[in-house]
């Protein structure tokens, strides 16, 4: 069973099998609302980041890699289809599409929560189908940070799992209707050290669009992750999906709760240096976001919420046309730098201005450190 209240809530007022009905309903509800839901209202931050510009790059195409290291893995396109969906019918036919795309562009996948298989067997396939169609890709496992080990085991194993994503989601759960979302957040932090310990893969902790600040990128650290994802405020909003589900009039005062994508990197990266991978997700939406995210430090660019729109426009095509316009617009955005490498890039100067400046240097930031590079006489 759960270490926390995931589910109980709703088991002790409508029973198991009317507790199935309704993940089941929120979760095709979810889709539903992603497919045509805009972004925000909460900025990311990348609006105020400004490369500058290089007139003499010295560089050709056929320089340009853009390979990086994540969980031990060396990622040639450094984009990750993040956890979106499972445990419904309509869910197996899109992580079948996002599996294919995975496997055709070698690129790392999660799934969506399991929590819908691990209580109810008849909804594995729509996770399994994953490491059918993509035998040999990079695939995470999802879990909520509160199960206990055997949870997060059997989780794994399903799907085979090369790595293991917990994720953190208190916005959400505060704002969903009725008994559905969990109300105990106490000793999660003790529940992570422990699901690290018993982990047979690297556990990714993973933040689901309301950022993780440096005081608990600390924590996560000491409590032995591998990477963090996180998953900063101004892509998909699940407050405003909730009140959208239940009361919008409700949610309205939280729909800008969150830390800024880019304000949650740059702590992130700061309080754990090279010592944890990090993906960004949360608002990347064009390989210059994703660039961006590369100097300031990450590894990977996830994204989701996109990839939902573009399966129900043209399905795996159009997934594989989203993903593929990012990763040439990455190469563009190197070769405009004069950037070979990931590495080259982070050395590249960028300016932070704006709102997301102003924030940073409240929370004790240098921003001269990202603007300078080499000596201005």
């Amino acid at each position: 069973m759960l270490l926390k209240t995931t589910g109980l809530a709703g088991i002790f007022l409508y029973g198991k099998e009317d507790t199935k009905k309704l993940r089941k309903k929120r979760k095709l509800e979810h889709l539903n609302l992603v497919r045509n839901l805009d972004d925000g209202p909460g900025r990311t931050g990348f609006e105020d980041l400004y490369f500058v510009h290089n007139c003499l790059p010295e560089t050709d195409p056929s320089e340009i890699n853009t390979a990086t290291q994540f969980c031990g893995r060396e990622i040639e396109i450094p984009l990750m289809i993040n956890a979106i969906t499972g445990g419904i019918p309509e869910a197996e036919k899109i992580n079948r599409a996002l599996a294919v795309v995975a496997r055709r562009m070698k690129i790392p996948m999660a799934v969506g929560s399991q929590t819908a298989a691990l209580q109810d067997r008849t909804a594995r396939f729509s996770y399994e189908v994953v490491r059918v169609e993509n035998p040999e890709g990079f695939i995470a496992a999802n879990v909520g940070a509160g199960v206990t080990p055997d949870y997060a085991l059997e989780a794994v194993k399903m799907i085979d799992a090369d790595a293991l994503q917990l994720h953190l989601n208190v916005p959400q759960e505060v704002m969903m209707p009725g008994a559905e979302g969990d109300l105990c957040f106490s000793g999660y932090l003790k529940n992570i050290e422990s699901l690290v310990k018993a982990s047979p893969v690297p556990v990714i902790v993973k933040e689901v669009g309301y950022g993780i600040a440096r005081e608990q990128a600390k924590q996560l650290l000491d409590a032995g992750v591998t990477a963090l994802d996180i998953g900063g405020k101004g892509g998909t909003n699940f407050i405003k999906i909730e009140g959208l589900r239940h009361s919008s009039e409700a949610a309205h005062p939280f729909l800008n709760w969150g830390i800024p994508t880019v304000v949650s990197l740059i702590e992130t990266a700061a309080a754990a240096g090279s010592r944890l991978d990090i993906a960004a997700a949360g608002g990347v939406r064009s390989g210059l976001d994703a660039a961006k995210a590369f100097r300031l430090g990450a590894c990977l660019a996830g994204l989701a919420g996109p990839l939902v729109r573009c399966y129900f426009i043209g399905g795996e095509t159009a997934i594989e046309d989203y993903l593929l316009q990012l990763q040439m617009q990455l190469k563009q955005v190197m070769l405009m730098l004069g950037a070979r490498n990931i590495t080259e890039l982070r050395d590249r100067p960028i300016l932070i201005l704006g709102e997301t400046g102003e924030w940073l240097k409240r929370r004790g930031v240098d921003l001269n450190q990202f603007a300078q590079r080499g000596s201005l006489t």
